[in-house]
């Protein structure tokens, strides 16, 4: 008797699809953040608070100058020497509270949610996630700065014409303080976002900012003169007003040592985070 043998031959299976390759790159990295940063309701009120302090303080105070102009009213030095663009930018230490306190949610915010443990595991290389943010956020609150100022000055401006305030876009000096007034926001919400991820924490972040702008300067009057002089010019609240005062007197920086200075400030910051970023987990 034979035996026959039947011999089964199974298809071969179907190759898997090929999946697409996804490299996390600087761009993607940015477009995330971007996408993160729009996505929060609190980056819409921040920034357009910051913006209504900017032009609305500024109105306020053309119009006060206008308001004792014409009255006749005494007016103390400081305010008698008021310029348009001193006037206009009167909302600038308003605004950089806003900013600033924008800056340190964008990092530390993600820290308080637990979001930062998703991000770094997309991103496992860490400090793209750090320049990232502070690109973006950066940027974005240079513009809001600047366009915040240049409206200001133009209402300003118009307010006090006909005064010995009035200046227009055109005079010596009036573009360079603006641009300089936006760039110190924008790099304001920088040092922000650089104390976010170096404290992790959004109390903290906000206390430290809040204290270096506007506490620190105002205990300089404990110290002795010598020393006061030598050392208040280079905080970052006063090298960074350098950056867009009109005129300057013999104790403040110029407009490019006091940009020196603040940049200095922003990249120690930056540093820091960076350091804690790569050295302590998430």
């Amino acid at each position: 008797m034979s035996t026959i043998t039947a011999t089964e031959t199974s298809a071969p299976a179907p190759a898997p699809a090929a999946r697409p390759a996804y490299r996390v790159t600087g761009p993607r990295v940015v477009r995330s953040e971007w996408a993160k940063l729009w996505s929060l309701r609190s980056t819409w009120i921040t920034l357009g608070l910051g913006l209504l302090f900017l032009v609305a303080f500024g109105i306020i105070a053309a119009a006060q100058f206008k308001s004792h102009f014409d009255s006749g009213r005494h007016m103390d030095k400081d305010w008698a020497d008021s310029t348009a663009v001193s006037l206009s930018l009167f909302g600038t230490n308003f605004a950089q509270l806003a900013l600033g306190v924008l800056g340190v949610l964008v990092t530390a915010g993600e820290y308080s949610t637990g979001m930062i443990r998703s991000t770094l595991a997309a991103v496992p290389r860490r400090l793209p996630v750090l320049w990232s943010k502070s690109a973006v956020f950066g940027l974005v609150a240079l513009v809001v700065g600047t366009v915040g100022v240049f409206v200001a000055f133009l209402i300003a401006s118009n307010i006090v014409s006909g005064t010995p305030a009035a200046m227009t876009i055109s005079h010596t000096g009036v573009v360079r303080s603006l641009l300089g007034a936006g760039l110190y926001l924008g790099l304001v919400g920088v040092i922000g976002a650089a104390l976010g991820a170096l404290l992790r924490s959004v109390a903290g972040g906000i206390s430290v900012l809040v204290g270096t702008l506007m506490l620190v300067p105002g205990l300089m009057s404990l110290l002795p003169s010598s020393w006061k002089d030598n050392i208040t010019p280079y905080l970052p609240s006063h090298a960074g007003e350098s950056m867009f005062s009109l005129t300057h007197d013999s104790t403040a920086l110029s407009p490019t040592a006091g940009l020196a200075v603040f940049v200095a400030w922003t990249v120690l910051a930056l540093a820091g985070a960076a350091y804690r970023l790569v050295r302590s987990d998430a």
